[in-house]
């Protein structure tokens, strides 16, 4: 089997080309990435060499360069991770959003469509259903919830998904969509809640913290999404969206909290809180459960503790991201 994988440079996009690199040893493995800050290719150094795996250096916008990867390689499935993921950034320029997230996703089903590749996957988010209140612990979203994203990031992320399940419904172009909760795990651009406080804990730099830091998102450990999305790869059906969470709910500051207690150190400073911050994320994931039969694995305390010494054992990783562009928009 011939896998496309776009943003894979990115975090979940390199930690999935791991574990299938791992689990299925005989698929090959195309990666496409355009390489924007949050990309990077010395993630993926582990399987450069590797015969089955190809990297090419291509934004998903760019229609011409797109095509000409599909007639070379003819895949069986695109995993599409490539997108601008952070909320605070769409904040400050949507258009770039709008671009990578809408228009990227047309040109890859439209070279689906040209080429017949029999499923195209689109990894989506819990933040398209908007936000849930903090006094109502029972309340969920499932597919079916309506759609009403808060930011320009999850308004991009939720027209890509109409987009898909309209050309299944107009082309029959075979689609199928994961909308998940909060990975954390190795590999986070440290921009991100729990890589950011991690980093800063090492870096003996203050903890921010938006607000009063009660807002609660689910934390899913990427490795159990990872096996999601090869569940859904090897048994979804065309059509389908399926929810993928942990019921590890937790609020930002206990995380802050915690990670402070594991590393012995750090200390927290409130900042303003973000313009129209999202309250609460919660999905009911019964229908991966019952259809495909995946359910997480990793509990909130080993992975966070995998995580953390990840960063303390990868210091070079960050320590050269950190050197780079981002301490501009960071500061």
């Amino acid at each position: 089997m011939k896998i496309f994988v776009t943003g894979g440079a990115g975090f979940i996009g390199s930690n999935f080309i791991f574990y299938m690199r791992k689990t299925h040893p005989d698929y090959r493995i195309v990666c496409l990435d355009s390489l924007t800050y949050a990309g990077n290719l010395q993630t993926l150094a582990p399987v450069l060499s590797d015969s089955s795996f190809r990297f090419a250096k291509i934004d998903i916008t760019d229609r011409e360069s797109v095509y000409n990867l599909f007639e070379e390689e003819h895949p069986d499935a695109v995993v599409n991770f490539a997108a601008e993921s952070h909320v605070d950034r769409s904040i400050l320029y949507p258009e770039v959003f709008l671009k990578t997230n809408i228009f990227g996703t047309q040109v890859l089903l439209d070279a689906c469509r040209k080429y017949n590749t029999p499923h195209f996957h689109q990894i989506s988010t819990d933040e398209v259903y908007g936000d849930l209140p903090l006094d109502k612990p029972d309340l969920g979203f499932s597919e079916t919830s309506p759609l009403k994203p808060s930011n320009p990031y999850s308004a991009s992320k939720a027209s890509a998904d109409l987009i898909s399940l309209a050309y299944w419904r107009t082309y029959q172009t075979p689609v199928t969509i994961s909308r998940c909760s909060n990975n954390y795990g190795p590999y986070q651009f440290p921009e991100k809640l729990i890589p950011l406080m991690i980093v800063n804990a090492l870096s003996n730099k203050p903890l921010p913290v938006y607000g009063n830091g009660k807002n609660v998102r689910d934390w899913l450990y990427v490795e159990d999404h990872c096996k999601a999305i090869d569940l859904i790869l090897q048994k979804g059906k065309p059509g389908e969206v399926y929810n993928i969470g942990s019921h590890n709910e937790k609020c930002d500051i206990d995380i802050v909290r915690l990670i402070i207690k594991k590393l012995g150190k750090g200390s927290i400073s409130f900042v303003v809180d973000r313009a129209g911050h999202d309250r609460r994320y919660s999905l009911h994931t019964d229908k991966i459960l019952s259809e495909l039969g995946w359910s997480p694995s990793v509990p909130f305390d080993k992975g966070i503790r995998n995580t953390i010494s990840w960063y303390i054992n990868n210091d070079f990783w960050w320590k050269n991201i950190l050197n780079g562009k981002y301490k501009n928009f960071y500061s």
